[in-house]
Parts: C-alpha cells; structure tokens; sequence
C-alpha cells in the first residue's frame, strides 16, 4: 500500500495538429501528411490506454473533414478546433473527459502556445513537437499495468462521447436523461481476473478516492483471499454498451465494524450518482452481516467529492487521527433508498 505519485501517469495526451500531428498546415496545402513517427506513437500510447485528444487553431469543418478523409478521427476521443487560447481548449478537453488536468499532457510545435497552457494550466505538461517519437519510453506515460480495459479505454470514451451528444438532447433535464440511460450496475467479490483492472483503477484515479491510497494487483489479490477483508468490484453498463469496471471497494472486517478502508469510482461515471449506489450496497452487506458500517477519509487536493458522497450516503464523523477522518453510520439510521434510475445487481 502506497501513497500516489506527485506526477500521476498521462490519461490523455492532447494533440496541437498543423505542424504538429502532420506535415503542414490544413487550411494553406490540399491534403498534409501526418508524421509517420506521430502515426507510431499514436498506435503505441493508445495501446496503453492513453487516451488522444485534439486542440487546434483552424477552421472546424475543415478539421474534421481532413481527420476523416485520413482516417484519422477514430483515434480521438474529443476535438476542439476553433480560433481561442489552447489552454482554454485543454481545459473543456479535461471536463469532457472527466479527468484531472493532472493526467493531461499537451504536444505543439509553437512553443508560444506551449508557454500559454503552461502558464495558465501548470499542471499540464508540455512537449514539443519534435519529442513526439520519445513519448512512449518517458514514464509519464507508462502505466504499471496494460489491462484489456486499457486497450480498449478509446473505445470507452468515444462510446461516451455519443452519451453526451444524446444527454444535449434532453437539455437540463438531468434525471430524465439519466433515466433513459437503463443503467445497471453489479457489484460482486473481485475475481483473479479483476485484480490488475482494480490495481490500475487505484492509481488512475484521484478525484473520487476515499483515501489517496492505491494497492497493486498483488495487494489486492491477498486481501481478497483473507478472512478478515471484503474487495468488492463494481461494474456498470447502459444502453449504448459497457462501461466496464468502475468502482472498487477493500473493506476490513473488525469485530463489530465494517471498515471501509478504501473506496474509488472512475471519473468518467461521476456525473451518474454511481458513487451514492455503491455506498448503498455496502452499508446494506456490513448491516446483514450485523456490523456498523464506518469508512476512513483522507482529503487530499482533488477528493472532496468523495466526502460529499459519503456523507449523503449517511456517514458522519465520528473521529479523527491527525489527516484520517473516521466516520460511521448511525446504526438509528435507516438504509438508503437505492437510486431509482439504476438498477443494481449484488452478488455476495
């Protein structure tokens, strides 16, 4: 068990296009090259799981209509082109993908537009251009682990891509779009086959961990074979496909208590209330088992969200020990309504 790293690994790597992803500039040549070494490291990182965003200053349709006839849209799960800065492009890029601007980095050949979203978004690294080909072997963008999830991560995030383009048409309806969604979410003991999924999920994911803590495959792999702890996997899927697994929970069985020890859900589900519906399930299973449910928290820069979650799920704190935050359910208290628009599957 660890502490997270102060650089976490690069989720997505946002690409500038003219001069830098190809060989000149769309709106001034008929058909530009891409570079063959852009092309390869296009293939390796996405392989990896990293996903690729876009980030230009040109004309849209002529953007997109160049992406297309190279075929090169399919590799990119968001793309702003227009005529404003580059870090404000970035920044939309990190919400739409629910990710830190952390696990953002940024490749262009003009260093005035490198020196522009360092300054405003300092936390994004920069590369020029001409390092696209030694991208791969830095280990900002190595993962520890390669799962199957991983390589298909861009899949997952274009199939999220049309969810969003479905949720514009119910406007500011959030519930009725949400309940249009048939979501199901089964959230069962991890199996061997989860492990390295799980492990991966711990350390890509900040925003929404209870603690900060991440655990290997290794790890996790005792503890889910012990006695005296519980992993639990959680894993979602709606009418436009599989979202894979996204929620992990280790929870240590002491005397009279259900601890939560560490609990996380992936960023790309933040906006379905998933969060609340896991919480639900396992305040449920300690209370069949006769135990209290209590979690631990740790706030870190970025989890606050976390702690929302876990007090609407009806834990308060009940103590502290320096940075860690104990809190309990009182036992009074009646169990959660499960969300009405997902259906749960829980299998002990």
């Amino acid at each position: 068990m660890t502490a997270p790293a102060t650089s976490p690994t690069v989720k997505c790597l946002v690409w500038d296009l003219d001069d830098t992803l190809w060989d000149g500039v769309v709106l001034e040549q008929d058909d530009p090259d891409p570079f063959p070494e852009a092309l390869e490291t296009l293939a390796v990182l996405d392989k990896r799981g990293v996903l690729h965003a876009a980030a230009s200053r040109s004309d849209p349709a002529v953007i997109a209509r160049h992406l297309t006839e190279r075929g090169l849209d399919d590799w990119f799960c968001a793309v702003q082109v227009g005529w404003d800065d580059k870090s404000a492009a970035v920044r939309h890029i990190a919400e739409t993908l629910d990710i830190g601007l952390d696990t953002i980095a940024f490749i262009d050949n003009d260093p005035a537009e490198r020196a522009e979203v360092a300054a405003a978004l300092p936390s994004v690294r920069c590369y020029p251009a001409e390092d696209v080909a030694r991208l791969p072997a830095l280990s900002d963008f190595q993962p520890e682990h390669i799962t199957a999830e991983a390589a298909g991560r861009r899949k997952l995030y274009r199939t999220e891509w049309r969810r969003r383009e479905a949720q514009e048409e119910f406007g500011t309806d959030r519930q009725a779009f949400l309940a249009s969604l048939d979501l199901v979410m089964e959230v069962r003991p991890a199996a061997s086959d989860d492990l390295d999924r799980a492990g991966e999920l711990t350390v890509r994911t900040h925003q929404l961990n209870s603690t900060g803590l991440t655990y290997d495959a290794r790890e996790l792999r005792g503890l889910s074979t012990s006695p005296d702890h519980q992993v639990r996997i959680a894993q979602l899927r709606d009418r436009f496909g599989d979202y894979g697994v996204i929620g992990l929970a280790v929870t240590e069985l002491h005397h009279d208590d259900a601890v939560l020890r560490l609990m996380l859900m992936s960023c790309r589900v933040a906006s379905r209330g998933v969060g609340g519906v896991l919480l639900t399930e396992l305040i449920r299973e300690a209370r069949e088992g006769g135990r209290r449910p209590v979690a631990h928290f740790v706030p870190t820069d970025v989890n606050r969200n976390m702690l929302v979650t876990l007090r609407f799920a009806g834990y308060e704190q009940v103590a502290s020990e320096g940075p860690l935050m104990v809190l309990a359910v009182d036992p009074a208290r009646a169990t959660p309504q499960r969300q009405q628009h997902i259906q749960v599957l829980s299998r002990a």
